[in-house]
């Protein structure tokens, strides 16, 4: 099973002609899901950390292919990693590192060149698509193993407290993973503070809120409402956990954006 994640929107007719290429070069059978299509656009680095937890609830053995890639035709390499059983396939500019980072097993790969009649601003169809078709077949031809730290984005820290998503509820999300969170812990964004909740039915209609999100993720929400209109609620707005009790703000803290 193949997975895509890009930035690429519904619209137009990138979407499809990625799947063209998938389809045509995968066995038959092989399905082709779209995970994500507007994922922050230009900004890999906050995809990354959706990318992280999106695939964390994926099974072993499917092949993701990200593309958040604003240096598309310019000097940043391809990638290929294996990440617990699971590969994803894309720019090496920080976008698969969170995923990679967090892995138990995990090896890297630089891909082979970018092939000369690629399309300088395609390589999701021209580039990572086909390297996806190759390595579901079995074949690593080209493939170089890399060390850990030479993946671009490793040295980034392993949470973001920044909004970095809405979805289409106005839900604002995050991306800081709500289980290195302690229960009670109150949070402040956009001027607000802000207290955690199981769910959207456990506070009255109008209040905002955060919880975590089915994905994981710190996420803040207004019941019966869209945080997206409150003041300030933008993307990379910042998470603030102040310390409570004398104990510290969690860990892995990257703040804004």
């Amino acid at each position: 099973m193949l997975f895509l994640f890009t930035d690429f929107g519904y619209e137009g007719p990138y979407v499809g002609q990625m799947k063209g290429v998938l389809h045509c070069g995968l066995p038959g059978g092989v399905p082709v899901v779209d995970l994500m299509h507007d994922a922050p656009a230009w900004d890999p680095r906050a995809g990354a950390y959706l990318l992280a937890a999106y695939t964390a609830y994926l099974p072993e053995g499917v092949t993701v292919v990200a593309v958040v890639d604003p240096g598309v035709g310019g000097p940043r390499g391809g990638l290929a990693v294996e990440a617990d059983g699971r590969w994803l396939i894309g720019p090496d500019n920080g976008l698969l590192a969170p995923t990679f980072a967090r892995a138990t097993l995990r090896q890297a790969f630089a891909l082979p060149p970018t092939p000369p009649d690629a399309a300088p601003t395609f390589h999701g169809r021209d580039y990572f698509a086909p390297a996806a078709v190759a390595l579901s077949q079995g074949c690593y031809d080209g493939l170089t193993a890399i060390e850990d730290q030479s993946v671009v984005g490793m040295d980034w820290p392993a949470e973001r407290d920044a909004v970095i998503y809405f979805d289409r509820y106005g839900n604002a999300v995050s991306g800081r993973r709500a289980v290195t969170v302690p229960e009670a812990t109150v949070l402040q964004v956009a001027g607000r503070t802000v207290h955690r909740a199981r769910t959207f039915s456990d506070v009255p209609p109008g209040e905002v809120f955060w919880y975590e999100n089915s994905s994981g993720l710190v996420e803040i929400a207004v019941h019966c409402g869209r945080a997206d209109a409150l003041a300030g609620m933008v993307p990379g707005a910042a998470l603030e956990w102040p310390r409570r009790g004398g104990g510290d703000a969690p860990s892995g803290t990257m703040r804004g954006p």
